[in-house]
């Protein structure tokens, strides 16, 4: 399966900045399906992780107010060329997805 993950980083000296992109339906659970009028099931990511080299650099706990395929961006300090940030998330269905990428 193709990562729901999407992500672009850049190193300035030590400040690495972290461009990131989330596909998921991001359901509130209060929208109805336009065809059968029953409300679509909630359905929405809960927590964001990003680990640079093992150690987390940021953490996001998310609820319903968040629009479809989240965009996320920050800068963490003490990065370098080569570390490996790991990004992941889970959903409040259990769904989880994760991708390494190498910081150049």
């Amino acid at each position: 399966m193709a990562s729901t993950i999407k992500v672009k980083t850049k190193l300035k000296g030590d400040v690495a900045q972290i461009k990131s992109l989330m596909l998921h339906p991001m359901e509130t659970g209060s929208r109805k399906d336009p065809d059968s009028g029953e409300i679509i099931p909630r359905h929405h990511i809960t927590q964001l992780i990003f680990t640079n080299n093992g150690k987390q650099v940021m953490v996001a706990n998310f609820s319903t107010a968040i629009s479809k395929n989240p965009y996320f961006s920050f800068s963490f300090k003490g990065a370098k060329a080569g570390d490996i940030l790991n990004i992941s998330w889970v959903d409040n269905m259990g769904e989880k997805d994760q991708l390494d990428t190498q910081l150049k």
